[in-house]
C-alpha cells in the first residue's frame, strides 16, 4: 500500500519536479496549493494542471490572503524587479540580497498548512520544492530552516507529541541547480509546457522573460539543452 505524501505545489517547475520525484518514490500525493493573494495567480492554474497530470489523489486550493499585510512586489503594486544580472553586480544582481519578491514569512505559512493537511490525512511526509542554488536570496529555502521546521513540526502536532509518527520534510532540489532540476524532471516526464514561472505575467498569462523568475528559468533550459515549452512575450 502506497504511504500518503502532501507536496506543496505552486505550477512552477521546481514544485511539478518534486511531485514527480515523491510519486517516483511510492508516495501516494496530496497535493496543496494556496491563493495568498500572489499577482502572479496564473501559477494556481498551471498547479491544478500539473496536479491531473501527475494522477495526485487530491489536489487541494487553501486561501489565505498574504497581501493584506503587503511588504512584497508579489502581492502588492510595488515593480517586479526586471533584467537584474544573474550575479551580484553591486547592489542590483540576484545574489546581492533578499530582492522585494521575498513574501514575508511565505514559506513558514504553506508549510504550517502543508503541516495541517498532512495531519488529516495521516501522512509522515511533506515534499518541498525549495531550492538553495538559484533561489533568487530568499530566507526560508536555506537548509537550516528546513531543518528547523521538521523540528517544529513534531514539537506542535498531536501525531509528533503521540508518537504516531515522525514528520519528515523533504527537498530533493534543495542542492540542485535549475539545470539539474530540469533534467531531473524531464527524466520523470514532467511536462514543463504545463508549468508557469513568472512573477510579473502578461494579461493573458504569458511570462514576461524579464523577471529573476523567468531569467533563471530560461537560463536553467538553456545550460540543460532543452527548450524552455511556454511563449515569452
Amino acid at each position: 500500500m502506497q504511504k500518503p505524501a502532501v507536496v506543496l505545489l505552486s505550477g512552477g517547475l521546481d514544485s511539478a519536479t518534486t511531485a514527480a520525484i515523491g510519486r517516483s518514490m511510492g508516495f501516494r500525493l496530496y497535493a496543496l496549493s494556496v491563493d495568498y493573494g500572489q499577482r502572479h495567480r496564473f501559477e494556481l492554474a498551471a498547479a491544478a494542471r500539473v496536479a491531473k497530470a501527475l494522477g495526485v489523489a487530491r489536489h487541494l486550493v487553501l486561501h489565505t490572503d498574504l497581501a493584506q499585510l503587503g511588504g512584497s512586489a508579489l502581492t502588492t503594486d510595488l515593480a517586479v524587479p526586471k533584467d537584474r544580472p544573474m550575479q551580484a553586480g553591486g547592489t542590483h544582481g540576484m545574489a546581492a540580497g533578499i530582492p522585494v519578491t521575498y513574501v514575508p514569512a511565505r514559506n513558514t505559512v504553506l508549510l504550517a498548512l502543508a503541516l495541517a493537511y498532512a495531519e488529516t490525512v495521516a501522512a509522515a511526509d511533506i515534499f518541498v520544492g525549495v531550492n538553495a542554488v538559484d533561489y533568487s536570496g530568499y530566507p526560508d529555502c536555506r537548509p537550516e530552516f528546513i531543518r528547523a521546521f521538521a523540528q517544529l513540526a513534531n514539537l506542535a502536532t498531536k501525531a509528533g507529541v503521540e508518537g504516531t509518527h515522525r514528520y519528515a520534510i523533504h527537498t530533493p532540489l534543495i542542492g540542485l541547480s535549475k539545470a539539474e532540476i530540469i533534467r531531473r524532471g524531464a527524466q520523470l516526464g514532467v511536462d514543463f509546457g504545463l508549468t508557469h514561472s513568472c512573477y510579473d505575467p502578461a494579461d493573458d498569462g504569458v511570462a514576461c522573460g524579464r523577471c529573476d523568475a523567468c531569467r533563471l528559468r530560461r537560463q536553467g533550459f538553456a545550460e540543460a539543452g532543452r527548450v524552455d515549452p511556454i511563449p515569452y512575450v
